[in-house]
């Protein structure tokens, strides 16, 4: 090789290497840029659902390392690891109820593989002596009927939810009213028990309606959050908060003088003139 192409060579060779340095920085920049996109997907609330015995969704995320065996698990093929375009945390298993439910299987197989405890055996157990799974105590999601788009609230005889309830009569009822309109039918309206739903998401994958008016949420989001300013008056575990709580309330159980302020006719009488 001429030493004018010996030069002309080693210049080409720079400016390749320059470019992959660049293009190498470019793709860096771009994962990055990425990654820092699904971060903050990860900030966002969730409307998913996942698979039984999952921890609250903060902590689920933090535990689940996107193993993937409790998606090989599932004999139904209920459950999906998610991908950058589902728009969910990559990675983490849940399912879509309207496509494949959970069918509550008594062993509840995508459970006890999970290494990590994000999905936790000991939440479904029934007896701490003798510890057993029960699949009844799984608590996926809620189902949350939309009555404005339920056709038996309209007068037309559907009971296809109810019906396919794994717990039949418990976490569905049917609640029966008199059509005033027809004067002689019976709205056969659904009602869900929220102690007893599974958040299984058959009820929702049977549903006649076009988009599905019956859908099960996430607990964090059907439930909501009541606050812990309210007591629950009935229940003396939930009064045991207020054992230590200072109150500059007053207690004097003699209201008449308020009671016969608000209810002097001559007071009112007296403003009117």
């Amino acid at each position: 090789m001429s030493e004018e192409k010996n030069k002309d060579f080693k210049a080409t060779s720079r400016k390749d290497a320059i470019k992959t340095i660049f293009k190498g920085t470019g793709y860096l920049a771009l994962g990055g840029l990425v990654w820092g996109g699904y971060v903050d997907d990860r900030k966002k609330p969730e409307l998913v659902l996942r698979p039984p015995g999952a921890l609250k969704e903060d902590i689920f995320i933090k535990a689940c390392i996107k193993c993937g065996l409790c998606v090989e698990a599932c004999p139904y093929d209920t459950l999906k690891l998610s991908i950058p375009s589902d728009n969910k945390v990559a990675g983490t298993p849940y399912f879509i109820a309207r496509d494949i439910p959970c069918y509550m299987c008594t062993d509840i197989p995508c459970v006890p593989v999970c290494p990590t405890g994000a999905l936790d055996m000991t939440s479904l157990y029934t007896d701490d002596i003798l510890p057993k799974p029960d699949v009844n105590k799984i608590r996926m999601g809620l189902a949350v009927v939309n009555k404005e788009s339920c056709i038996a609230f309209w007068g037309i005889q559907c009971d296809a939810c109810y019906r396919a309830c794994p717990l039949l009569n418990e976490a569905i009822t049917i609640e029966y009213d008199k059509n005033e309109r027809t004067g002689k039918h019976a709205f056969l309206k659904p009602v869900v028990n929220a102690e007893a739903c599974t958040g299984c998401g058959i009820c929702e994958h049977v549903c006649v309606t076009e988009i599905p008016a019956i859908k099960v949420l996430p607990l964090s989001i059907a439930t909501g959050k009541v606050g812990n300013h309210y007591i629950k008056g009935w229940d003396p575990e939930d009064e045991k908060r207020l054992e230590n709580v200072n109150s500059d309330v007053n207690n004097d159980k003699d209201n008449s003088g308020a009671i016969d302020y608000l209810n002097n006719s001559d007071d009112l009488l007296e403003d009117e003139e």
